[in-house]
């Protein structure tokens, strides 16, 4: 059975499984398209490539009409985990007979993070949704039911970016406006607070947020002049204090749920764009309440369309489960001649060393990775043992110089350089950095979102990182994003070249070559 299925709205995506594999997902936001961009022509020509022929099943995510998830229902809708809720029947694609599919948004954040998990079917578990405006848990038994266990918290992840907007003096006085990267930024800030118990202003600033429903299109920003973080700086001391403590009470809410609420000893599986917090992945992980945690690389919006996918494939054949890898994305093009460069066969020693050198490399392999981190096929590479490499890094990226960059190191020295006790390929925990040496690569809280690479996952990358601990002792290396800023990765010859002009590094590698610059 061919499943080909469409997650409307922002972070849009177009995915397909064939016979309980998954064959694709593109996302609209690569190839350098705006981050968290609508799907547009070019991801329907990108996926229509990779497609053989029309598919049996055309599934749907539901969605709404426009920005907000209280807006009128499209297809099956925003709410809801229930079959009951579950949209089938025949309809004329491209000339042919398919059977259409959808449901609800809710309900493709739980099926992806089942569907990708490593748990088997009839394995019961528990689920976490927990995105920008559901926060639940859910219990999901031997026959993949899912069943609400009482609502936790609405909009937390509305609620927390929400924080940001009130302290920056840049965010204008509107109901109904967000920014999708605030949350991303107000996490790299909460390292910085003291995590000391709240004042009586701060207190009163999180108990109005946390109670607070509907709070974007209800509060405007100047309603919240009484706080003494209005405008106060996102960089200031106040703020950063904040935002740990913050980030401290809403874990808590849904700590304090799950121990009142949940049988300890299953494993939970975390879904939804707050599952890119590492620093509650890493609390879940550490409580003691779960026999195990996944999150699937693709726990935000990015991963809708496959849930979707996965929902469609259960539905129909009683499969909940596909076998994916997570480099499912786009191959990269090379549309361009590349006039000013210099090519030359990929020489892994030869790298390493430049590496070791000081330099900064564009990194490109395969096919994109699926989901919003980059994990070694679209990166930029460095060394990571001075925090001036990490300053660099944010400078060419256009970034704050408090965000952090990550490190990729090799899954046998985990161990040696974090305190980590299992593999993490998909760089979404925080472990305590061991090893002093490491400085580009350690957040100011002593923690770095590190990601693992073994043989088997990352063959050429695995390479580069041997070859580079043979000259420095250390297999790890600083990995953040290829792409401009404001972008999805960069995904064609011609985009990288305009990178690397614009960056001031002076080589990249696509595949098994190396482009330099002339002269």
């Amino acid at each position: 059975m061919d499943i080909l299925s469409f997650k409307p709205g922002h972070d849009g995506q177009v995915a397909a499984v064939r016979n309980s594999s998954l064959l694709f997902s593109v996302e609209a936001e690569k190839d350098s398209f705006p981050r968290y961009e609508y799907v547009t022509p070019t991801t329907l020509m990108n996926a229509a490539e990779r497609l053989e022929c029309i598919p049996d099943v055309v599934a749907v995510s539901g969605w709404v009409k426009g920005w907000h998830s209280v807006e009128r229902p499209c297809e099956a809708g925003y709410f809801g985990a229930g079959a009951e809720l579950i949209r089938s029947e025949e309809r004329n694609f491209m000339g042919k007979r398919v059977r259409y599919f959808s449901s609800s948004h809710e309900r493709s954040h739980l099926m992806c993070a089942y569907g990708l998990s490593p748990f088997p079917q009839f394995e019961p578990c528990y689920v976490l949704v927990w995105e920008g405006n559901i926060g639940d848990f859910y219990y999901c038994d031997e026959r993949v039911n899912f069943s609400p266990l009482g609502h936790v918290l609405t909009d937390p992840g509305n609620k927390y970016s929400y924080l940001f907007t009130i302290a920056d003096p840049s965010f204008p006085n509107l109901k109904g406006h967000f920014r999708f990267g605030d949350a991303g930024k107000l996490m790299a800030l909460a390292a910085f607070s003291d995590r000391s118990p709240m004042s009586e202003s701060e207190q009163a600033l999180s108990d109005y947020l946390l109670a607070k429903d509907g709070i974007l299109l209800s509060t405007a920003k100047a309603e919240l002049k009484w706080s003494h973080l209005y405008d106060c700086g996102v960089e200031s001391e106040a703020f950063k204090n904040m935002a740990g403590k913050f980030s401290n009470a809403i874990f808590d809410r849904f700590y304090q749920f799950a121990r009142q609420h949940i049988r300890p000893g299953l494993p939970l599986l975390i879904a939804g764009g707050c599952g890119l917090n590492c620093e509650w992945n890493s609390k879940w992980r550490d409580c003691g309440l779960f026999s195990d945690v996944f999150v699937p690389p693709c726990t935000n919006d990015s991963g809708s369309a496959v849930g979707t996918a996965i929902d469609a494939q259960w539905y129909y054949t009683g499969n909940a489960k596909i076998e994916w890898d997570v480099y499912a994305g786009q191959e990269f093009e090379c549309d361009f001649a590349s006039h000013g460069f210099d090519l030359s066969p990929l020489d892994i020693d030869q790298i390493a060393g430049e590496l070791a050198d000081g330099a900064v490399v564009g990194w490109v392999q395969g096919r994109c990775e699926m989901g919003p981190r980059a994990l070694g096929n679209r990166s930029l590479l460095a060394a990571p043992f001075h925090s001036s490499m990490r300053d660099r890094l944010n400078h060419i990226k256009g970034r704050e110089n408090y965000r952090p960059v990550a490190p990729v190191c090799l899954e046998e020295d985990l161990d040696v350089h974090f305190e980590c006790g299992r593999p993490d390929p998909y760089m979404l925990f925080f472990n305590n950095v061991r090893n002093g040496a490491l400085g580009a690569v350690t957040h100011v809280d002593g923690s770095a979102r590190v990601q693992s690479v073994n043989e088997k996952q990352n063959p050429r990358l695995y390479s580069l990182l041997r070859a580079f601990k043979r000259l420095t002792g250390y297999g790890v290396l600083c990995n953040t994003s290829l792409n401009f800023k404001g972008r999805g990765f960069i995904n064609r010859l011609s985009d990288l070249c305009e990178f690397t002009h614009g960056s001031g590094i002076n080589f990249f590698v696509v595949q098994d070559r190396v482009y330099r610059r002339d002269g």
